[in-house]
C-alpha cells in the first residue's frame, strides 16, 4: 500500500504546537502535500527534525511575502526532480506550486502540492488573479494528463473551491461570493468531465453533503459541521483505479483541531 495524506496546516509552526506534526508522523503516509506551510525552508526543516520527520526528502517553495501560502512535498522516496510555480511569472514567488516525480511500487508517478489563494468576488483584480493561476492550473493538469506522459499524477491540495452544492453546507447564502462562483466551479468540471481527472473525494464520500474539509476558527461552524469541502486529491484515471480508501479526518472535537482544515488520507493499491 502507498499511503498519501495532503493537508492545509494553516501554519506549520502553529500546526506543531497543537500536535498536528504529530498526528503526521504517525499517519503512515509515505508522501505528504502541505499548504500554507507559512515558513522559511529552514524553519521548516527544524519542524520536521523536531517531529522525527527529518529523514523525509523535501520539495518546499515558500512565497514571497512572509507568513503567507507556501506548500511541500514530503516523501519517503527519492525525490527525482522538482518543479516549482506554475503558469506565468507572476506566480514564480507565490508559494502556491510544488511537483515531484518519484518512483513507487506501482510505477513513476508525478505529485504536485498546490494552494489556490481565496479570491474576492467584490475585488476584480484580486478575483482575476485566481482565475489566472486556476488556467495556468489547468494547462498544467493537460499537459501532466497527456498519454505520451507515461507517469500517473495525484495533484493535491486546497483550491478555495467548493465544486458542488454537496461540497458546501450554506450554499444558497453563498451563492455569489468567492470560493462558490459558477466560473470558479466550472474549472472543477472540466478538469472532471474533459480532462480525464478523479475527484478522489467524491468518489469515496459518497453524494454527500459532504463530507466537508475547512471549517471557520470562528463560530459554531465547526460544531454544527457548517463547512466547505475546498481540500482534494485529484487523480488521474490509472492511478485513481488503485484507491482503496479516502479518508477526511475531522477531529473530534473542536479543541482537538490542530488546523482549520482537515487532512485528507489517500491509500493505493500497488
Amino acid at each position: 500500500m502507498l499511503r498519501l495524506v495532503t493537508a492545509n496546516v494553516n501554519g506549520i509552526r502553529a500546526a506543531a504546537r497543537r500536535g498536528g506534526l504529530a498526528w503526521l508522523a504517525a499517519s503512515g503516509a509515505q508522501i505528504l502535500c502541505l499548504q500554507e506551510v507559512r515558513a522559511t525552508d529552514e524553519q521548516l526543516a527544524a519542524v520536521l527534525d523536531a517531529a522525527g520527520l527529518g529523514h523525509l526528502h523535501v520539495a518546499h517553495t515558500e512565497a514571497e511575502s512572509r507568513g503567507r501560502a507556501g506548500v511541500a512535498v514530503l516523501t519517503t522516496m527519492p525525490q527525482r526532480a522538482v518543479r516549482i510555480g506554475v503558469g506565468p511569472a507572476e506566480f514564480a514567488g507565490s508559494g502556491r506550486w510544488v511537483e515531484v516525480d518519484v518512483d513507487t511500487d506501482a510505477g513513476p508517478l508525478t505529485v504536485a502540492s498546490v494552494y489556490v489563494h481565496t479570491g474576492e468576488a467584490t475585488d476584480e483584480a484580486r478575483q482575476s488573479e485566481k482565475y489566472r493561476f486556476l488556467d495556468a492550473m489547468e494547462q498544467r493538469l493537460v499537459h501532466l494528463g497527456r498519454p505520451r506522459a507515461r507517469r500517473q499524477a495525484v495533484v493535491c491540495g486546497d483550491l478555495n473551491v467548493a465544486h458542488t452544492e454537496h461540497d458546501i453546507k450554506n450554499w444558497k447564502g453563498n451563492r455569489g461570493k468567492a470560493g462558490f462562483l459558477e466560473n470558479e466551479r466550472a474549472y472543477l468540471t472540466r478538469w472532471f468531465s474533459e480532462h480525464g481527472y478523479v475527484d478522489l473525494g467524491r468518489r469515496f464520500g459518497g453524494d454527500g453533503p459532504g463530507p466537508y474539509t475547512w471549517w471557520s476558527w470562528r463560530g459554531r461552524g465547526f460544531d454544527t459541521d457548517g463547512g466547505w469541502r475546498i481540500d482534494y486529491a485529484i487523480a488521474s484515471k490509472g492511478l485513481a483505479s488503485r484507491v482503496t480508501d479516502v479518508v477526511v479526518h475531522k477531529a473530534a472535537s473542536y479543541d482537538e483541531r490542530w488546523s482549520d482544515h482537515a487532512p485528507l488520507t489517500v491509500d493505493f493499491q500497488t
